[in-house]
């Protein structure tokens, strides 16, 4: 319907509830009260039906969406009828000299009534009709407080929603057994897997934005023991700054389940170290390079320099920060291989960066073992080229990309990023650069991480391969990773090795289990093959050695290691030499080095 055929049809439909409400109220009165003569009804009458229509376009009668009607609506319905019935009232005082209260007073709960009563059963009506043309699925809402109250309004608002609220949980014994819109809270969260089953829930939909993961942990093995689909509502602040609706839900992530709130930043300390400044990312087009990129841009450098040696993955990043942050910094792309000492060298002369992310190496742990010798050019070589640049041209702050495969190592990968680590703490001891390095598990999503090959064979329809059912991993986020870089620089006095507590390790195991139901399979359709410990590879990873241990977080959730003293002279024979060990010497050499072993250090390089 048109617009003037609504507001049309709204006026004719007004004008004949007024006229009928004040005639109603003459003829029910007027026979044992006789107070109204001929002429002082038609004078009421016309001036309540002019009056109602003024207060009506005043209070927007007319423009409103009946059919999303609410209290607010049924206040300005009060207001007109009120106001226009008052104008009766004056205007029957100036004529007749008195007012007919009675009358007037029937005349406002007609005119109430029916007028409400029009507007919200249009209301009612329409959204069963609508409702019981289109089928709808069944969903449990998890948490009765205001989110979950206002997705449940949204979802029985907004006709378009294919779901239809059937229930709550909620762990609060008050609210057990309340109604709120219609749907009743059944239970507590222990109760979701029987409340599931007792009504024929399909979906779920945890509505407690503020929840710790720890809790969306407990939430979801709840809800993992049903069938039903299962979603998350969205960031509150989401919702507010408009990025998303309330009825928008995305899936549960597997970086929800890991047990553990996310690192927070601070934000000022980090907008001191870069804002205005020169930083340079080496490894830029890799997961974690790529994402410091992102989060350094956002505290407004003037310079970023992006560094790397594959040309599509430094193109990628760099259009994608040209287009999200145009005119807002100089982007500068440059493709070098940190082996190349003297480009090294050359690019660091040329733009005197102030700050240094380091995130360029080989990380595959197998693959490693079979290339020791590329292990040792990048990892080490690669590393000491970065670093004694950044100290020849007085670079503020250097920040390594280290591993928990660096602790006690037992693969080349490791050994080779623990060196790293002695590298740029023996550089520290007399450079102006304070050079850090700060120590990852594993991270969700990167390259060579284990979400993306359980993605893919989950697609393939399985099996899973894991290498061993009790093998356990440290995670965390790509942002959150990227920001604990960030965060390290800030804190960063020279020497220390930062470390983040990552909660309680996860077992491989559980993490592709709840993969499998998040991508909405059964354990039995996928499946799960163990393939055995691979080459260099850990039952248990560690984040400090024991004799690197502080008690004490410096930040919250940060902790420090203590340096350790090495003998510096073994890494420089394996910097000089390296080329002319045979593959298994340096792989053996590494490790030994990496763990402080004497036994093959001290052999005569013959």
């Amino acid at each position: 319907m048109s617009y003037s055929k609504r507001v049309s049809l709204l006026i004719g439909m007004d004008s004949l509830i007024v006229l009928f409400s004040i005639f109603i109220g003459y003829y029910i009165l007027n026979p044992y009260f006789n107070i109204y003569t001929l002429q002082m009804l038609v004078i009421s009458s016309l001036t309540l039906l002019v009056s109602h229509h003024v207060f009506a376009f005043i209070y927007h009668l007319y423009h409103k969406a009946w059919e999303y009607a609410s209290v607010g609506e049924l206040v300005a319905i009060v207001k007109a009828v009120t106001f226009s019935v008052g104008t009766a009232a004056i205007v029957q005082l100036l004529v007749n000299s008195d007012i007919y209260i009675r009358v007037l007073f029937i005349t406002w709960l007609l005119h109430m009534c029916l007028i409400g009563g029009s507007r919200f059963s249009w209301r009612m009506l329409r959204g069963r009709l609508i409702q019981s043309a289109i089928e709808k699925e069944s969903a449990l809402i998890v948490g009765a407080g205001s989110a979950g109250t206002m997705l449940v309004r949204q979802l029985l608002k907004h006709n378009e929603s294919e779901l239809k609220p059937m229930a709550f949980v909620d762990d609060d014994a008050a609210k057990q057994k309340l109604e709120i819109y219609g749907v009743t809270v059944l239970g507590k969260t222990e109760d979701i897997p029987e409340i599931v089953e007792k009504n024929g829930i399909a979906h779920i939909i945890i509505a407690i934005p503020s929840l710790n993961k720890t809790e969306i942990q407990r939430i979801y093995q709840e809800c993992s023991k049903t069938k039903a689909q299962i979603k998350i509502m969205p960031m509150i602040e989401d919702i507010i700054t408009g990025k998303v609706s309330v009825n928008q839900f995305r899936d549960v992530q597997v970086e929800d389940l890991l047990g553990r709130d996310p690192v927070e930043l601070d934000t000022q300390g980090i907008s001191k170290k870069l804002t205005g400044k020169t930083i340079l990312v080496t490894g830029a087009g890799g997961s974690i390079g790529s994402e410091i990129c992102r989060q350094v841009s956002k505290f407004k450098p003037e310079k970023i320099l992006l560094l790397g040696h594959g040309e599509n993955s430094i193109y990628s990043i760099d259009m994608e920060l040209r287009n999200r942050f145009k005119g807002k910094l100089e982007i500068i792309p440059i493709i070098a291989d940190i082996q190349d000492r003297q480009r090294i060298f050359d690019v660091m002369d040329k733009y005197r960066p102030d700050v240094v992310y380091h995130a360029a190496a080989h990380k595959h742990v197998p693959l490693m073992e079979y290339n020791p010798k590329e292990a040792v050019k990048n990892n080490v070589i690669g590393t000491k080229n970065v670093a004694e640049a950044a100290d020849t041209f007085s670079v503020s702050n250097f920040v390594l990309i280290s591993s928990d495969k660096a602790v006690n190592p037992t693969n080349v990968m490791g050994s080779t990023k623990r060196i790293a680590e002695m590298v740029i703490q023996e550089l520290d001891k007399h450079s102006q650069t304070k050079f850090v390095a700060v120590r990852f598990g594993n991270v969700l999503g990167s390259r060579g991480s284990v979400i993306p090959l359980f993605k893919k064979q989950i697609q393939s329809g399985g099996p899973i391969t894991v290498t061993h059912p009790e093998m356990t991993r440290y995670f965390m986020t790509i942002p959150e990773a990227s920001r604990l870089v960030m965060q390290a620089g800030t804190l960063a006095r020279g020497g220390e090795i930062f470390v983040l507590d990552m909660g309680e390790p996860v077992k491989i195991v559980d993490l592709a289990k709840n993969l499998i139901k998040l991508s909405g399979y059964k354990e039995e359709e996928i499946g799960i093959k163990y393939s055995g410990i691979r080459p260099g590879e850990k039952m248990y990873e560690e984040l400090l050695g024991k004799d690197e241990v502080h008690d004490e977080a410096i930040f919250p959730k940060i902790f420090i290691g203590k340096s350790v003293e090495v003998d510096f002279s073994r890494v420089s024979t394996l910097v000089d030499n390296y080329n002319v060990y045979d593959t298994e010497y340096t792989r053996d050499y590494v490790l030994n080095l990496a763990n402080d072993r004497e036994s093959l250090l001290v052999q005569s390089m013959n």
